[in-house]
């Protein structure tokens, strides 16, 4: 558990966590992006989701068993840094709290889009500004009350898959009204229409997808049973990743013939459309904005918490730590709300230029971040089979077979995305910020810190 003095409140409840677990692996990607990769791979689509969801359902089990062992705030980053080294903490917990900077600041951008679409006197610049304050708001107040926000925003996000997957089942079968057996629709052209390649093509483009899901384990060390809840959320990894989204892919592919899936709406409510559910577009904004939403407050927690954790070595600066009476650490909320604010101004002055160049400069981070919990996964496994084998409550499977194949398997994709266009320019930008952080600590932090007479393992 983390150490008293760190000042964090474990106000989180189980049920707080168990959707949080749940609505952490569904973002607006899902409800957006699936009829671009559909488009791009064809039904083998089915098989991208499917691949890119088994490389994280392992990388949770891995990411599982060290927060069982070891629930602490900064989670991977703090795994990487005693497994790894220095060098490798830092270097992933800063470009973690960058990433999802930057996704605070573009959820604030979508969702205000959509509010401008309903209410069009409203600049969007405007209701970026007010949604970015309402979620710094929901953090600012305690850690329960982004737990209640998140909870009720999740539940939307759930409970609109769950619906969908429940009707599509009955339409694809002709058990619903209008409907007639479409389960054929998944091979009417052939399963492989876009080609072979394009099933890697497409677990390139989805993996980013899932990302958000490592979230409940930063969460559980401010819950009030940590280890049971890690152990619960990182074990039921693999029934949301086959039902949210190779479930969906599935039916989507059945219920329309994926020609005509839409590739730039959301393909989820042309399908509620087929369905014969009244105002089905509308219905789905609304989701897609809960989406957003979620999102921005779950992202806003995540960056503070990591950038709260970095300031125990030495790696951010010590007024970070500085927590309220209700144990949140305000200072690095405000700090996390106030790049997401320059950003949103960045973009009104030059629209989609700024956050092109944030996503684009972390679109890897994904990998980069899963590969980095595996080689500390096989080496804390190691120590701790050795020292303490009592704590590893929850064991990776096959290990370390599986996990070598994990790491193999992430590499593999990361070599992939030389060969997708859409995918190279991230993939060149992401690793131009690894470098530059790697260099910002042996050349920056390294000697200062040396010179101080202070070492880094050193809390303050």
């Amino acid at each position: 558990m983390p150490a008293p003095d760190e000042g964090l409140k474990q106000n989180l409840r189980p049920r707080h966590l168990q959707l949080i677990a749940l609505g952490g692996i569904i973002g607006s990607s899902l409800f957006i992006g699936s009829g671009a990769v559909i488009h791009t791979v064809g039904p083998a689509s089915v098989l991208s989701y499917a691949i890119g969801g088994l490389l994280v359902v392992l990388v949770m089990r891995m990411l599982g068993e060290m927060a069982a062992a070891h629930p602490t705030v900064g989670s991977f980053a703090e795994y990487a840094r005693q497994s790894l080294g220095n060098w490798a903490g830092f270097t992933i917990g800063w470009l973690y709290w960058y990433y999802w900077v930057g996704v605070v600041a573009f959820e604030a951008v979508a969702g205000a889009e959509i509010l401008h679409g309903w209410i069009h006197a409203v600049p969007s610049w405007v209701f970026s500004l007010l949604l970015m304050l309402a979620l710094t708001l929901s953090n600012l107040v305690s850690v329960r009350s982004f737990g209640e926000t998140e909870f009720w925003l999740a539940s939307v996000k759930v409970l609109t898959i769950v619906v969908f997957l429940v009707i599509g089942v009955l339409f694809v079968l002709g058990f619903w009204p209008g409907a007639h057996f479409s389960v054929g629709n998944i091979a009417r052209d052939g399963f492989f229409a876009g080609g072979g390649f394009s099933v890697v093509h497409g677990v390139v483009l989805v993996i980013f997808a899932y990302f958000g899901a490592e979230i409940v384990t930063i969460v559980a060390a401010e819950s009030d049973q940590p280890e049971q809840a890690v152990a619960k959320a990182t074990t039921t990894t693999v029934w949301r990743v086959l039902l949210f989204y190779v479930g969906s892919a599935v039916l989507l592919v059945m219920i329309t013939p994926w020609q005509q899936i839409p590739e730039k709406t959301s393909p989820f409510a042309a399908a509620f459309g087929r369905f014969g559910i009244p105002a089905a577009e509308t219905i789905m904004s609304v989701v897609v904005l809960t989406a957003a939403l979620s999102v921005l407050n779950s992202g806003l927690y995540t960056a503070s918490r990591m950038h709260f954790a970095l300031r125990k070595h030495g790696w951010a600066p010590r007024w970070v730590g500085d927590t309220n009476k209700r144990g949140v650490p305000w200072k690095s909320i405000l700090l996390s709300t106030v790049i997401g604010y320059i950003a949103v101004l960045m973009n009104y002055l030059a629209p989609g230029a700024v956050f092109d160049f944030i996503i684009n400069s972390a679109g890897a981070v994904a990998l980069f971040l899963y590969a980095i919990i595996t080689a500390s996964q096989l080496r804390m496994r190691r120590t701790l089979e050795r020292t303490e084998p009592e704590r590893l409550k929850l064991r990776m499977w096959f290990y370390p077979w599986l996990s070598w194949l994990t790491l193999i398997g992430i590499v593999l994709v990361l070599v992939s995305m030389l060969f997708v266009e859409s995918a190279r320019s991230q993939l060149y930008l992401s690793l131009i910020s690894v470098a530059v952080i790697v260099l910002v600590y042996a050349f920056g932090v390294r000697p200062y810190q040396a010179r101080r007479g202070r070492s880094p393992e050193t809390p303050r």
